[in-house]
């Protein structure tokens, strides 16, 4: 609109605005956004903190295969945790790895949890940690059951073979020498793997070691008190006097090792407790053998050679094994300027029988009046060949009414057994008595003689050489001569002697007439043996 003159018209002024001073305690709306981040925030570090598990510290000898940031903490294959940072120790002698666990795995803090690295690893045992090829090493764990816990830990080289939730017990085995055997070689029982070797260590007088071993359930009822262990590691291959022998429990054992375990005659006794000790024998005749009792330690001096005898070879008496040979010795009698063998051998007597045992406990005599008294009636012991083809030699205790007497000093706290020789050596002296008696014949003198004899005998033999001709030139035609007359003579035999010849009808003839009179003869004898009067009265006529 305008007005008459064509201008706008005039507004009226604008009333002036009237300012109010807000609040100060009110705030803006543009605060809630920063108030919200910090609410949530906040939120998520109380959550994480609550969440959030225990954090540990692993000592290992080196961080091969870890990473910080990488490296997981697993067990049976689940996350539990994550390496944050790896540190070099004061001293340089090994690595600590912070690891942050979850708070699942809150119970892997007790004090008997073990941590372990898996590697590729190639052991006696196998072949494990292949799948860490790919995947990258991690630390693998092992719940403990402790209520005691703790935050700092010492890992472990080798992954252990007995977990905590294994199904199974533990036993202690005590043995000279480790032999074969190594963490992870299996244990049979009737020739099936029942359990392994956990754990071994030496012992601390040095004289021994300790085999920790672990039995799976449920064979592990098959322990019991009278439980024999022995080596079955590899071939157990024996050439002794007893001849050849070779036993195994499977291929296995022949790269592994092993340890196989039984009862006499299936008889456990008590089922054994775990962590009971066991002795762990070097093969199974020793571990199956019965209890031999107290024993006795008895030396036995040999004059001869001992090749082919060795420690551990058997004292027998007539085929009963008694003891076996300690050791061997070399000694110099002064006064008799010759060496002697001395070979200590440990005997059982309880190995003699039963009745000996009772009646060794029931008589007034000591054992070594005992001794006395069968070495009186000739108990010696001898050296026997026991396999032609090792040489290998035996001792045999054995009675010889013939032996000189000894007398047995049983004052000595070890007895001295005496000896006697065996039949070899008797048949080798008597061989050297018999060549020494060779040497002393005069055979130069008995050599010159029979040349002589010889060269006689020469002579006579050319003597009869020329007889033989002279025989031949002079008697032979004579003898020629004489075998014709002879030739003649059997032939004028034969032509007498002939079927045709007059000699043989005369001969034929003759026989007949004296067959006809011998009839005669037989009818006279029978005549006079009816009639004998007819010798005086002569033949009467007979009445017709």
């Amino acid at each position: 609109m305008s007005d008459e003159n064509g201008l706008p018209p005039t507004l009226p002024p604008l009333p002036e605005p009237k300012l109010s001073r807000k609040r100060d305690w009110l705030p803006s709306l543009i605060w809630l956004i920063p108030i919200v981040a910090a609410v949530v925030g906040l939120t998520l570090v109380v959550k994480i903190l609550v969440e959030r598990g225990p954090s540990i510290t692993i000592t290992f000898h080196t961080a091969e295969g870890l990473e910080a940031g990488k490296t997981k903490v697993k067990y049976k294959d689940v996350d539990i945790g994550l390496v944050q940072t790896i540190t070099l120790s004061k001293d340089r002698s090994h690595v600590l790895a912070n690891v942050q666990l979850s708070k699942e795995a809150e119970s892997f803090t007790s004090a008997d949890t073990r941590f372990w690295v898996v590697r590729p690893r190639v052991a006696a045992s196998g072949v494990s940690g292949l799948g860490t090829l790919l995947s990258g090493a991690y630390i693998g764990a092992d719940a403990g059951t402790s209520e005691e816990t703790k935050h700092a830990f010492t890992g472990l080289e080798v992954q252990p073979i007995v977990t905590h939730d294994a199904s199974g017990k533990q036993y202690m085995l005590h043995a000279a020498d480790i032999g074969s055997l190594d963490i992870g070689s299996p244990i049979y029982f009737r020739r099936i793997k029942v359990g392994q070797l956990a754990a071994y260590d030496l012992d601390a007088d040095g004289k021994g070691v300790t085999l920790r071993i672990f039995i799976d359930a449920p064979y592990d009822k098959f322990i019991g008190v009278n439980t024999r262990f022995w080596h079955a590691s590899g071939f157990d291959m024996q050439i002794n006097a007893s001849g050849f022998k070779l036993r195994t429990q499977s291929l296995a054992t022949v790269v592994l090792g092993g340890i196989a375990f039984q009862s006499p005659d299936d008889d456990l006794g008590m089922k054994a407790k775990e962590n009971t000790t066991f002795d762990l024998a070097t093969d199974q005749e020793t571990a199956m053998k019965q209890p031999d009792g107290p024993s006795e330690t008895v030396v036995l001096y040999f004059n001869q050679s001992l090749r082919g005898l060795t420690p551990g070879t058997t004292v027998d008496f007539r085929g009963v094994v008694l003891g076996e040979v300690k050791s061997i010795g070399l000694e110099y009698d002064t006064k008799r300027r010759e060496f002697s063998m001395p070979v200590a051998v440990q005997i059982y007597p309880q190995r003699l029988g039963r009745k000996y045992a009772e009646d060794d406990t029931h008589t007034s005599y000591t054992p070594k009046q005992r001794l006395q008294y069968m070495v009186s009636r000739g108990l010696r012991a001898q050296l026997r060949t026991g396999n032609l083809l090792t040489g290998q030699l035996y001792i045999a205790l054995d009675f010889f009414p013939k032996a000189p007497p000894v007398t047995l000093d049983t004052s000595t706290s070890v007895i001295e057994l005496p000896t006697i020789p065996n039949s070899l050596d008797e048949i080798q002296s008597q061989l050297a008595e018999i060549a020494k008696n060779l040497s002393k014949v005069p055979f130069d003198k008995i050599a010159a003689d029979l040349q002589t004899t010889l060269g006689t005998l020469n002579r006579t033999l050319l003597n009869a050489e020329q007889l033989t001709k002279s025989l031949n030139n002079d008697v032979a035609p004579e003898i020629k001569a004489a075998m014709k007359d002879v030739r003649t003579t059997l032939d004028n035999a034969n032509r007498t002697l002939s079927d045709n010849a007059p000699l043989q009808q005369d001969i034929r003839q003759t026989l007949q007439e004296l067959t006809r009179s011998a009839a005669s003869v037989r009818v006279l004898t029978d005549y006079l043996e009816r009639h004998p009067e007819a010798l005086i009265r002569g033949k009467q006529e007979e009445n017709k």
